[in-house]
């Protein structure tokens, strides 16, 4: 293992390169209309993920998520003095991150807010919030009241615990060493195409968090950013419940999976 400033070196980059190209995506999405499909954000979502395991997981082994983090230390014994140090340079990798996208992206977003008669931190300027945090359902651009009320509080919920429980499942199994099937090299590959398929899949309906960082950290920045407490209010107490809880949650369930279903039949 690591020195433990090595490893949080590595949690702060790895998790800035996967918020920096993903948050970087969304924006171009929203203000540009440059990509056409779900699919074209999810894929940069997963390529991120894989380049930024590719990049730190030999420095701290790559969690680059609180939930992650949390599923290795009940189940996998995971050093419980890193727990919270390895979560607070993820939250500042993706604040930073969330930090220079907004750089980047300040002028087109303006530009966007004006053309749609956005008033940013009013109801309404999730729209462009959404470049940062998340909201459900998928504002798509728009307000939530023009959104399609295609997902409730509990199912957003729902999807968010499933999702991040199928994506931990799947990291622990193409990393566990008593997995003699598993991708030799190949895992930050597999992970990112298992983060693909769950963007492509519920991303129109939550977004696709799976990951308390990548969420609560932009968002805390877009509120800085002049959006105010409307991330925090737009869907009520849900920023805390569906994508800080609810990814918690799923990363101790599908940590429970590999422990208890997969890992014993690999040792066998």
């Amino acid at each position: 293992m690591k020195p433990l400033q090595t490893a949080l070196i590595g949690e702060l980059i790895g998790t800035f390169l996967i918020v920096f190209f993903g948050c970087g995506c969304v924006a171009t999405a929203i203000t540009t209309e440059a990509q056409s499909g779900v699919f074209q954000v999810a894929i940069v979502w997963g390529i991120a993920v894989a380049i930024a395991i590719h990049c730190t997981a030999a420095l701290s082994g790559a969690h680059l998520n609180p939930a992650v983090t949390i599923a290795a230390t009940v189940w996998q014994g995971f050093n419980k003095g890193r727990v919270i140090p390895y979560i607070f340079a993820q939250m500042i990798g993706a604040f930073l991150a969330a930090a220079v996208v907004y750089a980047m992206f300040a002028d087109a977003i303006h530009v966007f807010e004006s053309t749609n008669q956005i008033v940013r931190g009013l109801a309404g300027s999730e729209a462009s919030a959404a470049a940062f945090g998340e909201f459900f359902p998928n504002p798509g651009g728009k307000p939530l009241s023009e959104a399609a009320a295609i997902v409730s509080f509990g199912r957003a919920l729902g999807i968010e615990i499933i999702c991040t429980a199928v994506l931990v499942l799947i990291v622990f199994c193409v990393t566990d060493p008593n997995n003699n099937e598993r991708p030799q090299g190949l895992a930050p590959a597999y992970i990112g195409l298992t983060v693909t398929l769950l963007i492509s899949l519920v991303g129109p309906l939550t977004m696709a968090c799976f990951n308390p960082a990548r969420d609560l950290a932009p968002r805390l920045f877009s509120s800085l950013a002049g959006w105010g407490s409307l991330p925090f209010t737009a869907n009520g107490n849900g920023w805390f419940v569906v994508y800080l809880m609810g990814p918690i949650l799923g990363g101790l369930l599908g940590g429970g999976v590999h422990r208890f279903l997969l890992k014993v039949g690999y040792r066998a």
